[in-house]
């Protein structure tokens, strides 16, 4: 069926770059590496982690999650970060798991490693990435979602500059039951 606009992002626009290390301020973000696997599990062992995102990670599975970010990118359908400190050290992540550029769209998610809570990481690193997604790749919406219980994630959206649009009812699975979701977004105000 053929569409009456073209797409808001051309294809290639991602693909066709290097993924960038971005950094801001103490911190850097940087595309995910094979050697992070261990440092992924450990996290995914968190509690917190585990509750809000519903999962644990092997050794395995945490390597073939970094390699699926290589392909995301290379398919223009998603782009994630590792977040770490000037030592290396992996602090978080923070991504845009799903990416559609034919709408100009992206829906990002995160998470910060317990030693690295209460510093600002999660939001400085997704104004970072959606900064550099409106500016240099031209998107025009970015969603983010989060259960309505997660209040520490819903602060992260606002300073970073998500507002909160809404309440989708009974729209994730937890291991405690089904979760409201809080949906905020952020608009990229040069392509209004």
């Amino acid at each position: 069926m053929p569409r009456l606009v073209g797409p808001a992002v051309s294809a290639g626009r991602l693909s066709s770059k290097d993924q960038p290390e971005l950094v801001v301020d103490e911190l850097a973000l940087r595309p995910w590496l094979e050697a992070d696997a261990p440092a992924i599990v450990q996290a995914y062992r968190d509690p917190a982690i585990q509750r809000w995102h519903a999962r644990s990670m092997t050794e395995l599975e945490a390597t073939a999650w970094v390699r699926s970010w290589n392909d995301r990118w290379a398919t223009e359908t998603g782009a994630g970060w590792a977040v770490v400190d000037s030592a290396g050290l992996l602090l978080g992540r923070v991504d845009l798991r799903r990416l559609d550029l034919l709408e100009g769209t992206g829906e990002a998610g995160y998470w910060v490693a317990p030693r690295a809570r209460g510093r600002g990481v999660a939001g400085r690193a997704l104004r970072a990435v959606a900064d550099w997604m409106f500016t240099e790749i031209g998107l025009h919406r970015i969603d983010l979602e989060h259960s309505t219980f997660n209040e520490p994630s819903c602060r992260v959206a606002v300073k970073a500059g998500f507002v909160l649009e809404g309440t989708k009812v009974s729209s994730a699975l937890h291991a405690d039951g089904w979760h409201d979701m809080h949906l905020h977004a952020r608009v990229n105000d040069q392509a209004r």
